[in-house]
This record gives C-alpha cells, sequence and structure tokens, in this order.
C-alpha cells in the first residue's frame, strides 16, 4: 500500500483535479483507536485496485483537514472512514468494520 499522507486542506483542490482521470481514495483514521488500526491492517493485507491512489489522513494530527472534507463532501465525519471521490464528488462512504477492500473495487469499476 501506498499511502499519500493527507496534511494540509490545498491537497483537496488536488484530489478534486486529479479525481477527473481516476478515483481517490481518503482514508481517515485515527491513531488512538483500535477500529481504526484494524480497519487500516486490513486494507493493507490487501491488493489495492491499479486504478486507484490512497490519501491518508491522520485525524489527530490534521483535524482540521477532516473538518475540510466533511464540508467539501457533504460527509458526516466518522472514524475510521474512507471515501471515494470522483469528478470532485464522494460517490462512496463507509466506516468502521464497513471498511473492505472489496466493497471498495466494486465502487471503482
Amino acid at each position: 500500500m501506498n499511502w499519500i499522507a493527507l496534511t494540509n486542506e490545498e491537497q483537496l483542490q488536488q484530489i478534486n483535479a486529479a479525481s477527473a482521470e481516476q478515483t481517490i481514495a481518503i482514508f481517515k483514521h485515527s491513531t488512538r483507536c483500535s477500529i481504526s488500526s484494524m480497519a487500516k491492517s486490513r486494507l493493507e493485507r490487501t491488493v489495492v485496485p491499479e486504478a486507484l491512489t490512497f490519501y491518508y489522513l491522520d485525524l489527530i494530527s490534521y483535524r482540521s483537514v477532516s473538518n475540510a472534507i466533511e464540508a467539501m463532501y457533504g460527509v458526516p465525519h466518522e472514524s475510521p472512514q474512507i471515501l471515494l471521490i470522483r469528478n470532485g464528488k464522494c460517490i462512496y462512504d463507509e466506516s468502521h468494520n464497513g471498511i473492505r477492500m472489496e466493497e471498495i473495487a466494486d465502487h471503482i469499476a
């Protein structure tokens, strides 16, 4: 898994631009939460679809970025949470134990 660190709100504009060409995944992770650690580990143990780029947001360090994601895409904050961005819009989101690469892959096909 090649995570791209999401550390500032300006990156959201880059994500929106890139999402015109391919689907972008944003994984919101709490480093203090065992469920979040389990979801992250589950993602890291699976094969990532080729047409998908993963961003990793450390919620503890960058909560303001999470707030910006909520405002930009209209998806209420949860942790852990995965969002799929296509053409500047959130086309899929899931949280907690529902985060599975198989489901993610189904939504980018």
